[in-house]
């Protein structure tokens, strides 16, 4: 017990045993001050520092801005920003996924990968509904009279009627004789125009080109998106002078007349018109003699 005590007193001691530090100047030794401490005095003084310098570091981090420099910490402007930013990527990217299905599904019918038997021989949709079929989805007894008196009244208008007081035509992509006329029942939804070699093909209204390539069975064909939900397409070209992406006027040349392509026997245009996914005959709304 008694060697304890002196341990303790020995400690206490040393604690507070004052030393004196001395600054000298180096050349003359000088001394310019000093000042006297103890260890206790040490241990209190660096043990408070740090607290302090704790306690400060902890306040910049949590209530100013000099977070957003620490590695790890963001604003909360900064994630807003980035919650933005990801539902705005994500909408680009279904918008571009619903693009490359689009443009696919026309690739495929363009270069024959789909299944002949539900196609036209060389259409770029497929071959719509019978109307039989869609007189029978959904109709109802009570107004059948009322939507067959519309649908007579609607069935060959795909552009804007006069009440709609818009003035709206189609400019003949060419002129020549119909060698194929339009059939449902041949499972032609075109016209094969007979025109010379290299005569202009023009647009038949205001669009943009949405396809224009080289294909297999029809050739150099060039696809355009209209106004009113309108497609225009051109096959058998000998060229091209538009590509995709472009916008293009009405009667504005977009190719050359030619025999290109397998599906072909002579110099001609193979012209269709759809209208909101179904194709119409185009000889009802273009003349072409």
């Amino acid at each position: 017990m008694a060697q304890n005590k002196n341990e303790k007193k020995k400690f206490a001691k040393k604690l507070l045993h004052k030393y004196r530090m001395v600054v000298l100047n180096e050349d003359t030794f000088e001394e310019r001050f000093s000042f006297r401490l103890t260890r206790l005095n040490v241990f209190v003084t660096v043990g408070l520092s740090a607290i302090f310098l704790v306690a400060i570091t902890t306040v910049l981090i949590a209530f100013t801005p000099l977070r957003e420099y620490i590695p790890g910490y963001s604003s909360a402007q900064l994630k807003e920003e980035a919650a933005n930013l990801s539902y705005v990527s994500d909408s680009l990217q279904n918008v571009i996924r619903l693009n490359d299905q689009y443009l696919n599904s026309i690739k495929n019918a363009l270069t024959g990968e789909l299944d002949l038997d539900q196609l036209n021989r060389d259409s770029i949709l497929s071959a719509p509904i019978t109307d039989a079929e869609y007189e029978e989805i959904n109709r109802i007894k009570a107004d059948s009279l009322l939507r067959e008196e519309v649908e007579q009244e609607d069935k060959y208008n795909i552009l804007p009627t006069a009440t709609d007081n818009i003035n709206f035509s189609l400019f003949p992509p060419v002129k020549g004789t119909i060698s194929d006329p339009y059939s449902i029942e041949d499972k032609h939804y075109a016209v094969d125009v007979v025109t010379s070699r290299n005569a202009p093909v023009k647009s038949v209204a205001d669009g943009r080109v949405i396809f224009a390539e080289w294909t297999a069975e029809t050739g150099y064909v060039i696809i355009i998106k209209h106004s009113y939900g309108l497609i225009s397409a051109y096959k058998h070209n000998a060229s091209l002078s538009k590509a995709q992406g472009e916008m293009v006027r009405a009667g504005e040349v977009v190719a050359t007349a030619g025999n290109t392509g397998e599906l072909t026997t002579g110099p001609h245009v193979h012209f269709e018109l759809w209208n909101e996914g179904n194709p119409v005959d185009p000889s009802e709304y273009i003349d072409f003699n």
